[in-house]
């Protein structure tokens, strides 16, 4: 696996979230290099997670690419690998709950302090107030450094 430098990657998060990427992709794509699989895949994986889960203000979307990714490192395929399934979702709990402990809540709905409910399919639109009233940069910054240290505790225990 190529060398995880941890803020960097944090760094590429937000830029990608402020180059109009969803909370999802932005992630994703932090770490897409890691991975043999195209940009555009990588693109469309993570589309229909933003917003929490297209903007039913569920899971945030950084944390479901949190979940993907580390999906990706532990590939449990075969459906009858008990103990690759428990491993996997001890991992993507651990990574969820420390994101829980830092942003208090892996829900967008909470992180957005709006009701959880369902907003209308489109998009907001991206300008300098709707980067000022969220909190969602910060979001992809926190889940890009924790899926990095889950990346590099992986590495360590491997070598």
């Amino acid at each position: 696996m190529k060398e995880i430098d941890v803020k960097e990657r944090a760094a590429l998060a937000v830029e990608q979230f402020r180059m109009g990427y969803n909370c999802a992709q932005s992630v994703l794509l932090a770490y897409a290099d890691l991975y043999p699989i195209e940009i555009e895949t990588i693109k469309k994986i993570g589309a229909p997670l933003g917003g929490g889960v297209s903007r039913l203000r569920e899971i945030c979307g950084a944390v479901s690419a949190m979940s993907v990714i580390l999906g990706l490192e532990k590939s449990v395929v075969d459906p009858n690998d008990e103990k690759g399934k428990t491993d996997l979702y001890d991992t993507v709990q651990h990574a969820a709950f420390q994101y829980k402990e830092r942003m208090g809540s892996y829900i967008c709905a909470d992180l957005l302090a709006i009701k959880r409910v369902p907003q209308p399919p489109r998009p907001d639109d991206r300008n300098a107030a709707y980067y000022a009233q969220r909190p969602c940069a910060y979001c992809v910054a926190v889940a890009a450094e924790i899926l990095g240290n889950e990346l590099l505790s992986i590495q360590k225990s491997r070598s």
